[in-house]
């Protein structure tokens, strides 16, 4: 998938200059603005347009992801977390749930913020470490949403190329299926996406394959598939443990999500395409 030119993103880096380089002035006005991270640069110089992503998104939803069937919002953020795009599958905003805009940009960010250039953690690995008694019990309260980011604006703008939340960090953690980080061909960490729509389950099944598309998914190395990736590791017997996460649901026709998500590797392998 090439990257054509898209003017909304430009803006948001645009808009995330500034707001990173205002202290800067204010102490000297004679100073150089800072230049952007090289993580931010390639990021947003790897992604497609706007309407190139939104279609591969609309395809991948058609395919068999397991679930529920519906539509989905995407998100994806820099390494600083700041959000590049919002965009939904459906015919419009409201074909979505309208709560999962900004679940998808948490997602995105969750991912994002706890992987590292040499380890990749989904936000599915984070749900049974979080759990009372885990490991990292109260990590999802750690990182709070900024409620005046995220609903700030002009609804109708939502999941468009201009909707409010570019150019901004919402911030937030969520801990179930649907957050993957970002890695380039040369495995440098550039950001986060998140999906939310369906189960969570699902939502990490179409975050996968998005990812897959956009040939950002040189992962490193994970907690799952013998440490060589971040799927999703189900949890069948009920002992929930280690970087586990619940079954979901299908409906009929819709495929067996267990199924689809063990395989993912293998139909959607990570690493680098020519």
């Amino acid at each position: 998938m090439r990257r054509s030119g898209n003017s909304h993103r430009a803006s948001a880096v645009l808009a995330i200059l500034a707001a990173t380089s205002i202290g800067a002035c204010s102490e000297d006005a004679t100073e150089p603005l800072p230049t952007a991270p090289s993580a931010r640069e390639q990021l947003q110089h790897t992604l497609p347009s706007y309407d190139e992503m939104r279609t591969a998104l609309q395809e991948i939803v058609a395919e068999q992801n397991g679930g529920l069937g519906f539509d989905m919002w995407a998100a994806v953020v820099d390494r600083d977390g700041f959000v590049l795009d919002v965009l939904f599958s459906g015919e419009d905003r409201t074909s979505e749930w309208p709560g999962s805009r900004a679940i998808a940009a948490q997602k995105a960010n969750t991912a994002n913020a706890f992987s590292l250039d040499n380890f990749a953690l989904s936000s599915a690995n984070l749900y049974a470490p979080t759990q009372p008694g885990g490991s990292l019990f109260g990590l999802q309260e750690s990182n709070p949403v900024d409620p005046q980011v995220a609903y700030e604006g002009n609804p109708e703008l939502y999941g468009t190329e201009n909707d409010p939340l570019t150019g901004k960090r919402m911030g937030g953690i969520n801990v179930f299926g649907g957050g993957l980080a970002l890695y380039s061909a040369d495995g440098v960490l550039l950001g986060g996406i998140g999906l939310s729509g369906d189960t969570s389950c699902t939502d990490h099944i179409i975050a996968w394959k998005l990812r897959h598309a956009l040939n950002l998914d040189n992962v490193p190395a994970g907690a799952a598939d013998g440490g060589t990736t971040d799927n999703i590791i189900y949890n069948e017997d009920d002992d929930l443990g280690g970087f586990e996460h619940p079954t979901c649901f299908d409906n009929p026709g819709r495929g067996n999500h267990v199924d689809i998500g063990k395989h993912l590797p293998d139909t959607h392998p990570v690493g680098p395409e020519p």
